[in-house]
C-alpha cells in the first residue's frame, strides 16, 4: 500500500519517523515522504538525525516545492496520508484549501479523492479556532488523531507511549500492527 508520510514542524517528530519504522515492517508498504523545511529543522533539534538518514526511511522523498510530483494529482493512488506531526498551521491551511507546497497540495488531493488524510495535530491546549477547524477538516472526511497516550497497557517507556498512537493510526490505516498492544481487560 502506498503511504504518504508529512511531516511538519511541530514538535513530536518522533511520530513521524516512528510511523516509517513501522511500515517499512511490511514489504507491501510504499512510504512516500514530504517534509517541510520546519520540519526538517524540528527533526534535527529532537533527534539529531540529518535529511539524508530522513529520506532513507521512505521509499520516495519529495521536496516540499514540488508541487508538480505525482503526488499533487489525484491520478496518483494511494492508500491515504497521514501528517505527523501535524501542525496548527498545516491543520489550517489543509481546512482553507491553502496549497501553496507540497504537503499542502497532498493532503488537499487525499481529501478531494476521498482518500484516508490522518492528522495527528501536535498542540495543547486547543483554542475555539482550533477546535472549529478540527471540526470542518472532519467535516471534510480528514481522521484527527492527535497523539494522546492511553495507560491501559502500561507503558514502560516514552517510545511505548508513542508506540501506542502509531499504532492506532496504523489501524485507522487498515494495516495493524501485528506488535500492537489491545485493550482486553
Amino acid at each position: 500500500m502506498r503511504i504518504v508520510v508529512g511531516m511538519s514542524g511541530a514538535s513530536g517528530s518522533i511520530y513521524g519517523l516512528r510511523l516509517m519504522e513501522k511500515l517499512r515492517l511490511n514489504p507491501d508498504n510504499e512510504i512516500h515522504l514530504i517534509l517541510t523545511r520546519a520540519g526538517e529543522r524540528t527533526v534535527f533539534l529532537e533527534t539529531d538525525r540529518k535529511m539524508p538518514q530522513i529520506k532513507a526511511m521512505a521509499h520516495y522523498a519529495y521536496s516540499v516545492d514540488d508541487v508538480g510530483c505525482r503526488l499533487a494529482s489525484g491520478s496518483y493512488p494511494t492508500g491515504g496520508m497521514v501528517v505527523a506531526p501535524c501542525s496548527i498551521h498545516t491543520m489550517s491551511a489543509i481546512a482553507n484549501g491553502i496549497t501553496d507546497n507540497l504537503l499542502l497540495r497532498a493532503a488537499d488531493v487525499t481529501l478531494k479523492e476521498r482518500r484516508m488524510l490522518i492528522l495527528m495535530i501536535r498542540e495543547t491546549p486547543f483554542h475555539l479556532g482550533h477546535l472549529r477547524t478540527m471540526t470542518a477538516l472532519a467535516e471534510m472526511g480528514a481522521m484527527i488523531a492527535p497523539p494522546i497516550p492511553a495507560f491501559y497497557h502500561r507503558p514502560q517507556s516514552v517510545q511505548e507511549l508513542v508506540d501506542q498512537s502509531v499504532d492506532r493510526v496504523l489501524d485507522l490505516l487498515g494495516i495493524p500492527a501485528g506488535d500492537a498492544r489491545r485493550w482486553d481487560p
